[in-house]
């Protein structure tokens, strides 16, 4: 039987008290909440934190909250809070799309979109969502906060820029008019790790492309931001052609690796495919044509 190596454990009972343990346990210490990535992780000895800091029951950090211009989410919103949330549904679609083919009930019942993040996984969905909605990441340590794009927050496979003394408490996403969003995936089968995934986002403005996001999941070291794309799309009006460009980029910008779930090529089609579809679907609701 496969067992994570000996550790520590504590239960955190706030926000301040969690960071305060990071800061006096060092570098071997790790947050903990669903579990449903670091644990598998520490049972194949991938994974060997010292000290685990469980933060279960830190419920301030558990939110959906629709602001003046933005929503924020905490960190430790469990996936089925997302999936079921009428404000998520009705401002940034995209996210009930990638719960709905998120793992299975009992990860989304327990993961959290904190955990997600953090674990940057370049196969996890939640990454390349914010990334499309360019959602920004709050980072609170001793110091106080400071806040980080999605650009900035996962610097390789498996790294984020928040500090050894430091977690992620919240996600705002910017709310702004004409916006409609979208994300498809392909797995093996239900539940699976993405083969690949997009996800997109829209503003439209006066009948064109005033902004979009676009990014992609599971081709790629880290989630792959295609700002290339985002780049062609804008001031343009949306059509298949123009679709169909930026689906050529995402074949083009993804660095794939084979694997059991398919060759190079066959991945970095499936990109374009994706992407192609999650443009017309975000389009589509921002166009008001599909809920």
């Amino acid at each position: 039987m496969q067992t994570p190596a000996a550790f520590e454990y504590e239960r955190a009972t706030s926000v301040e008290g969690a960071i305060a343990s990071l800061e006096r346990l060092g570098p071997e210490a790790r947050i903990i909440a669903g579990g449903h990535s670091l644990l598998p992780m520490m049972k194949l000895r991938l994974a060997n934190p010292e000290h685990l800091i469980d933060i279960n029951d830190l419920g301030e950090l558990a939110y959906i909250r629709e602001e003046p211009g933005e929503i924020r989410i905490g960190a430790l919103t469990r996936h089925v809070d997302l999936l079921g949330s009428d404000v998520l549904a009705r401002h940034l679609p995209v996210f009930r799309d990638a719960e709905q083919v998120i793992a299975d009930p009992v990860v989304r019942n327990r993961g959290t979109i904190g955990g997600s993040l953090c674990q940057a996984d370049a196969a996890e969905d939640l990454s390349s969502v914010c990334t499309a909605v360019k959602a920004q990441t709050v980072i609170r340590g001793s110091g106080g906060e400071r806040i980080v794009g999605m650009d900035e927050f996962h610097v390789g496979p498996y790294m984020t820029a928040v500090g050894a003394a430091e977690m992620l408490t919240e996600v705002r996403i910017p709310l702004r008019p004409g916006a409609g969003s979208a994300h498809e995936k392909v797995e093996r089968r239900a539940g699976d790790w993405a083969i690949a995934a997009s996800s997109a986002a829209v503003w439209l403005a006066g009948g064109t492309i005033a902004d979009a996001g676009i990014a992609l999941s599971a081709v790629g070291l880290t989630t792959i931001h295609l700002s290339r794309a985002e780049e062609l799309l804008r001031g343009k009006a949306p059509s298949e052609e123009l679709f169909a460009q930026a689906a050529q980029i995402a074949s083009e910008d993804c660095s794939p690796t084979p694997d059991g779930r398919g060759p190079v090529d066959y991945k970095r089609h499936l990109a374009g495919v994706l992407t192609h579809r999650a443009l017309r679907r975000a389009t589509a609701r921002a166009q008001g044509q599909e809920a």
